[in-house]
């Protein structure tokens, strides 16, 4: 028999922006059911009604529809699922699963700070699961208020991980835990259960910081009569000092890296890496298909993932490299109108200029708003020069304004402007001049761009033009004259 498709999903909860661990988690749901054909769904666990928020749902499905991972039937929102969170706690109270708790929150902890002043641990010493039904209907009637708890069993609970292999855990350490609060709203574990019961969930897979959680679900779904689902662990993210991943090591939202220029597949490839391995001498650099086609549950990995932002910088670089040109100036189009640097129309106007010059920019470029600082000098009205670059290349102002003034009498006199035949020129005039090739170009790129990194020389000629190439050259010259008079 033909195993069923994988259920699989994604429960955040609103109280804050897609984190990075979040989206991780996501993605590996998502992946899965991908490349089983099965379901990925969403839930949105807003239960906590005093923390969750519109903005953070809607930063939430905005983070994960710029990530491409889609769901497929319609969201869940946990807290419209109350009438069968209420109606599932009240089967375990009648089959005798659970029981009413009338103890107060103050008397709790009152035990508990006896417990602990004593050197012992508070646990739940079942004292209403001790009273009489004559008791406990009295005060039910008297409008007692009470918590429903769940009864736990002797023995342990136990599941195989498809990250951690065998887990278990002895049932004793395991208090009578509550799954409905005196206001009957249910508590995380009951609800999370009952959603993923009436769901169809078949693999749950989250962070290892809900192992602790496992037994006590394992334990409802089984008083539920519900068979159980699969479960997957995945490590926690940390940061390169080998603690867990928060604000001080910088960005944690997703969102914050799409703003800094960060592309939605090298973000999915980055995120898949952390935490999964597709085995033997693989390509790092992975689009989604590939992605989708090579993962599996086996490939997940125990060890917490180090999140790198130099790497993800890297491997946006090279999905930069490898994007088809149409798609990427569609990105950066908008980015360069901001800047104040051209119209997306003006832009639209000279596609095959604003092309070549993207080919140009994007293979020194990490970040889309790198490609945009570099392009600045193509389109300004004059050259800012970088000090640093002048002191290195323009050392010795006479003899550069020499050189310079030569390379601008030599262009004015050729007609052609192909880089082939210009690296021709500049090269013999070099030699004709007795330096070598990079004493001739290294002070021309100031001249031309302003700093001392840049695309080839040539390249950049031909970006720029005949006349604005000779203009600037002109212009390092008065500059030049200025040092020279000045020393």
């Amino acid at each position: 028999m033909t195993a069923s498709p994988p259920r699989l999903r994604f429960a955040p909860s609103p109280t804050g922006f897609l984190h990075v661990g979040g989206a991780r988690t996501a993605l590996f749901n998502w992946l899965l059911a991908r490349r089983t054909g099965g379901k990925f769904l969403l839930r949105v666990e807003d239960t906590d009604k005093a923390r969750s928020t519109d903005d953070s749902t809607r930063a939430i499905f905005e983070g994960l529809e710029w990530l491409g991972l889609d769901w497929d039937e319609e969201v869940v929102f946990q807290g419209a699922n109350l009438d069968r969170h209420r109606a599932d706690a009240a089967k375990l109270l009648a089959s005798g699963k659970a029981y009413r708790c009338f103890c107060t929150a103050d008397e709790i902890a009152q035990r508990r700070a006896a417990a602990e002043s004593a050197g012992g641990a508070f646990t739940y010493d079942r004292r209403c699961d001790k009273l009489d039904a004559a008791e406990i209907d009295r005060r039910v009637a008297a409008g007692s208020p009470f918590v429903l708890r769940f009864r736990v069993p002797d023995g342990e609970t136990a599941w195989h991980d498809l990250v951690h292999e065998r887990i278990s855990f002895p049932n004793k350490d395991i208090d009578d835990f509550v799954i409905l609060r005196s206001d009957a709203t249910p508590i995380y574990n009951h609800a999370v259960v009952s959603d993923d019961i009436a769901m169809g969930i078949t693999l749950v897979m989250r962070g290892d910081d809900h192992i602790s959680n496992t037994p006590k679900q394992i334990l409802l779904y089984e008083a539920l009569g519900a068979t159980l689902p699969q479960f997957a662990h995945l490590p926690m993210i940390h940061g390169t000092d080998g603690k867990k991943l928060s604000k001080r090591h910088g960005a944690t939202a997703v969102g914050d890296y799409q703003h800094l220029g960060i592309l939605a597949p090298a973000m999915v490839n980055f995120l898949a890496l952390m935490g999964w391995s597709p085995g033997g001498d693989f390509e790092e650099v992975m689009t989604l298909d590939q992605l989708i086609h090579a993962f599996s549950s086996d490939g997940l990995l125990r060890k917490a993932s180090v999140f790198d932002t130099k790497k993800l910088e890297w491997m946006n670089g090279q999905h930069l490299a490898k994007m088809p040109i149409a798609e990427l100036e569609s990105l950066v189009a908008p980015r360069f109108e901001k800047a104040g640097l051209a119209t997306v129309a003006e832009l639209a106007a000279r596609r095959d200029w604003f092309h070549h010059l993207l080919e140009q920019l994007r293979v020194r470029s990490r970040l889309i708003d790198e490609i945009v600082a570099q392009a600045a000098p193509y389109f300004a009205e004059s050259v800012t020069y970088d000090p640093e670059a002048v002191a290195k290349q323009w050392k010795d102002p006479a003899a550069t304004l020499t050189l310079l003034t030569a390379v601008r009498e030599a262009l004015e006199a050729h007609a052609g402007w192909d880089p082939l035949l210009l690296e021709e020129m500049m090269r013999a005039l070099a030699e004709s001049k007795g330096v070598g090739a990079g004493k001739l170009l290294q002070p021309l790129r100031i001249a031309l761009v302003g700093v001392s990194a840049s695309p080839g020389i040539f390249d950049v000629m031909l970006i720029l033009g005949r006349d604005r190439t000779i203009a600037r050259i002109a212009a390092a010259e008065r500059r030049l004259r200025e040092m020279v008079a000045g020393a």
